[in-house]
């Protein structure tokens, strides 16, 4: 015994021995390794490459040579670059070793080449393009590649012609290597210029022959510069498809999945232009054929090839069930491959086919649910939210136990796209609301991070205002989740949902003790927004008020400055309305169908000064304030600032896709991204600085600047008009794009003589115009008071005097000449006269209109598709979308599209339009139906005119 614990004592300290020295070897070793690349200095490295010039030394140490090469390379590509003497001598060194035979060493020579050639001297490249010439007709298959991929991409398309014949019967060579190269490369030829590209559209024989080679990669790439050079060519691209999906001839698996693609790139062209309606089996012959060949793609041996075809059956639009049938068929046996890979690829063409067609994928429930303990988490996320897609509503609670134990294991992303699944399975189902909006409400309580409790905050406020059943459960989960909340912003923000959906709920005082300990335990943001929505309950629950006043009074003392502002706010408006109108409590005897509902007074003070909302927002204030800060009168204005004396300010193009935006969070939770603040600039800031035009008073809108030339044209002359209550500004911006010429006294000559509505009062002209730079001129329209807004139209002239100027010095080389230059016809329409300005609820605001000046018109419109009917409708009328209503939504088949506008008149009438648009039976026209309510019917009629 002690002889064998001596032995073991013996062999653990060889043991330590031999670690202790491998460690030592292996830190030598780091040691003694230098980088080539480490503290490179140009000049060394320079110097280091004179060894090109030595034949003994190319031939004894080749990779010496590399070595120099690749430093030069990284000199290249880390922005030390040679000058030009430098890169000519090390160019012609590079040259030389041409005369080199080793393998590596000739790659390195084509890579520097290629890297370098386009910064040389156009002489030096001519030089080496004979060593690539050589190298092209030479018997080694690996230099006449590369020599191929080298030599187009350094020469141009004069010097193409010496190369075409090498090119060209390389394309044919026997060698896939080698005609592989000379695809690639006449592919990149076809994008380099126009010239180039006309000279591989010769070759087309030579492309098509290949496309019979028998090496798989020479058929793919022969495919992809068919296709190039037949892009242009609707014709060829449908014979191309044509012969090669009947032929059978292509043997290469990725030359087929080109041409699937190509198939169904044919297929949606054939569904956009209308060949294709309902069943494909319906449609012209070139769909029938091409359908057909991606059904028999299905069956192919390669995988590759199968799930391409699969997946570009599932991408078409408008296909019946019957016709995916097959491809489900085939994606839900790759459900089953041990392939990670075509796992996730059928999953995630199936999830996406789910969201139009979720009964074809159906069938494929029972696999999905199989993959929901797939050891890849994409593939598991993927399956659950493909099953909540799906799902009936009886296996609503076998996914949601299923679900519970695999989001504790999931990253929070793939959590949060299985939220927005629940979300969409909650507005499917209703009836689930409780189930669903529990489920989400636990998670709240579980680990994650800010964007994965802030999806679960969204998607139950999105529920409430979706499912009105479930606002008062779902407020009792946020009251909860506020109670242990680690996230200040998802707390106020919950706190002022509170304070709006609360006082509406059959029981408000439930939600006050959840609000109140967000005073007493919170930071002071969250106080400041608890005194906010305890100040919204005592406005709309006056039986409450003497509850909550207590509560304020205690934040008066509070030691943040906002909450105490906010509270001293509440009490002293509280108060004056309590004293006005105080509470009387029902008597005890009385029945429960005679109490009166808890609600403000019609003259209550709270209610008006803590509920109501500002006509607009604090954007808009700004931008408004900003234009009547701008006016010239208005300094000297003795009205008293108020919302009706401000300018009316239209939407921006930011605002109007916020409103309209799906992914924008709903604003009553006020979950939106933070934007950066943007610059405040008035567009008719530019006639505000002529004193001329002070007397025109505010301008009521700028409309966009229209060209009245084209981009390329010597003088670019563009219009915008500045709408004010009796007149109209021309704003005409000049650019001088003629470098030898300076222009003076430069004005717009408008012919009036076709208008009874408009007269030309007055021009103001711009002095001087240099080379490069834009100046304005002015034209003033005065509007004849006695005639009615009809679309007028004017003939424009561009009048100036041209001086003839050095344009090295700018010095006058002439007298001045008078010119003119004829423009574009300028139209102004009764549009122009409307302000985009959205309501903030249409459908009440367009009740309280009445239909007393309303004006109802039907008009047949000669569109293909509701989608550009309605964007036409929106630029006839100069109106602003209201309620998401400006763009057609997918898949709605035969059913109207509602457009709902709004706008502001110049005469100050808000105006209103509610249109129907559908299409009518056969013909393919567009029928329009549409009324228009304002304040005069004068404008209503007007409005309803603009459409023609």
């Amino acid at each position: 015994m002690e002889g064998q614990q001596q032995d073991s004592l013996g062999m653990g300290s060889v043991m330590r021995e031999v670690q202790e020295l491998a460690e030592k070897f292996k830190d030598e070793e780091e040691e003694a390794y230098v980088s080539p690349y480490a503290h490179l200095e140009k000049a060394q490295v320079l110097q280091e490459a004179r060894i090109f010039h030595d034949p003994t030394a190319v031939r004894e140490n080749p990779r010496k040579c590399c070595t120099v090469i690749a430093q030069l390379l990284h000199l290249q590509n880390t922005g030390q670059y040679m000058t030009s003497t430098e890169a000519t001598e090390v160019f012609f060194g590079v040259t030389k070793l041409f005369m080199s035979d080793d393998a590596s060493l000739r790659r390195m020579v084509y890579l520097f080449i290629k890297d370098v050639a386009e910064t040389c001297d156009p002489d030096d490249v001519i030089i080496v393009t004979s060593c690539l010439t050589k190298d092209m007709t030479c018997d080694v298959d690996l230099y006449r590649g590369n020599a191929l991929r080298v030599l187009v991409r350094i020469v141009d398309a004069a010097m193409l012609g010496a190369i075409e014949r090498y090119v060209k019967q390389a394309v044919v060579d026997s060698s896939g290597q080698v005609a592989s190269a000379a695809l690639v490369s006449a592919s990149h030829l076809f994008t380099s210029s126009p010239e180039c590209a006309a000279v591989v559209r010769r070759w087309i024989s030579e492309v098509q022959e290949a496309t019979s080679s028998p090496n798989e990669m020479v058929q793919f790439h022969a495919m992809q510069l068919l296709y190039q050079i037949k892009s242009h060519d609707r014709l060829g691209i449908s014979k191309l498809v044509s012969q090669f999906s009947t032929r059978n001839t292509l043997r290469s698996p990725l030359a087929l999945v080109l041409l699937v693609r190509y198939t169904a790139k044919l297929l949606k062209d054939e569904y956009a232009e209308g060949r294709i309606s309902g069943s494909i089996q319906d449609g012209s012959q070139v769909a029938k054929q091409g359908y057909q060949f991606l059904e028999a793609s299905l069956r192919h041996k390669s995988e590759l090839v199968v799930y391409e075809a699969a997946r570009s059956i599932c991408s078409l639009e408008g296909l019946e069930p019957q016709d995916l049938s097959p491809a489900i068929s085939v994606l839900q046996l790759f459900l089953s491959s041990p392939k990670p890979a075509t796992r996730y690829a059928s999953m995630k063409t199936l999830a996406a086919i789910a969201n139009t067609h979720p009964r074809v994928v159906a069938k494929c429930n029972e696999d999905l649910e199989a993959l929901i303990a797939d050891s890849n988490r994409s593939i598991a996320t993927l399956a659950i939210t493909t099953l909540l897609k799906t799902g009936s509503e009886n296996s609503i609670d076998r996914l949601l136990k299923q679900i519970s134990s695999f989001l504790t294991e999931i990253a929070d992303e793939f959590k949060i796209t299985v939220v927005h699944s629940l979300q969409k399975l909650c507005l499917t189902y209703p009836a689930k609301h409780r189930i669903l909006v529990g489920f989400l409400s636990n998670f709240l309580r579980e680990e994650g991070g800010f964007d994965f409790k802030r999806s679960i905050v969204n998607s139950i406020v999105s529920l409430i205002h979706a499912v009105p059943e479930t606002t008062e459960s779902s407020l009792l989960h946020l009251c909860e989740f506020i109670e242990d909340c680690e996230f200040t912003q998802l707390s106020t923000q919950i706190l002022h949902l509170l304070g709006e959906l609360g006082p509406k709920t059959t029981a408000p005082a439930r939600y006050i003790r959840f609000i109140y300990n967000r005073v007493i335990l919170e930071n002071s943001a969250v106080r400041a927004a608890a005194v906010t929505a305890l100040s919204k309950f005592a406005a709309q629950c006056p039986s409450l008020r003497t509850s909550l006043m207590v509560l304020l009074k205690r934040s008066l003392i509070d030691e943040d400055d906002e909450t105490r502002d906010r509270a001293a706010l509440a009490v002293a408006i509280l108060e004056d309305a309590m004293a006005k109108n105080p509470y009387v409590p029902p008597p005890e005897d009385a029945e429960a169908e005679d109490i009166a509902p808890d609600t403000p007074a019609v003259n209550d003070t709270a209610a008006y000064v803590l509920l109501g909302a500002m006509p607009l927002s604090f954007e808009k204030l700004e931008r408004s304030m900003t234009a009547y800060m701008n006016t010239p009168v208005s300094m000297d204005s003795a009205d008293e600032l108020s919302f009706e004396v401000l300018p009316i300010v239209e939407d921006t193009p930011a605002e109007v896709a916020a409103a309209t935006s799906t992914a924008t969070a709903d604003p009553i939770s006020g979950l939106m991204e933070p934007t950066k603040p943007k610059e405040v600039v008035d567009p008719a800031a530019a006639v505000y600085a002529i004193p001329e035009l002070a007397s025109l008073g505010r301008a009521f809108r700028s409309a966009r600047p229209v060209p009245l030339t084209e981009a390329e044209t010597e003088y670019v002359v563009s219009c915008t008009k500045h709408i004010f209550q009796d007149h109209v500004v021309l704003q005409f911006t000049v650019q001088n794009t003629v470098d030898d010429q300076r222009l003076e006294n430069v004005t717009v000559l408008i012919d009036d003589s076709m208008s009874d509505v408009f007269t030309a009062s007055g021009e103001i002209p711009c002095s001087s115009i240099k080379y490069g730079e834009s100046h304005n001129c002015f034209t003033i329209l005065e509007k004849n008071p006695d005639a009615d807004l009809v679309p007028s139209q004017f003939t424009c002239e561009l009048r100036f005097s041209v001086v003839q100027v050095d344009p090295t010095t700018g010095e006058d080389e002439g007298e001045p000449y008078e010119d003119e230059y004829p423009m574009e016809d300028l139209e102004i329409t009764t549009s122009d006269f409307m302000a985009k300005v959205t309501v903030p609820d249409f459908k009440s605001t367009w009740e309280t209109l009445g239909n007393t000046n309303e004006v109802l018109e039907k008009f047949a419109l000669q569109f293909k598709n509701k989608g550009d009917a309605v964007a036409a409708v929106i630029d006839f009328l100069g109106m602003q979308p209201c309620d998401g209503t400006g763009s057609v939504k997918p898949n709605t088949g035969g059913k109207p599209h509602m457009l709902h506008m709004s706008g502001v008149f110049v005469s100050g009438q808000q105006v209103l339009a509610r249109s129907q648009i559908a299409m009518q039976g056969e013909t393919g026209n567009v029928v329009l139906k549409i009324a228009v309510r304002s304040d005069d019917a004068s404008v209503s009629r007007m409005v309803a005119d603009c459409i023609r």
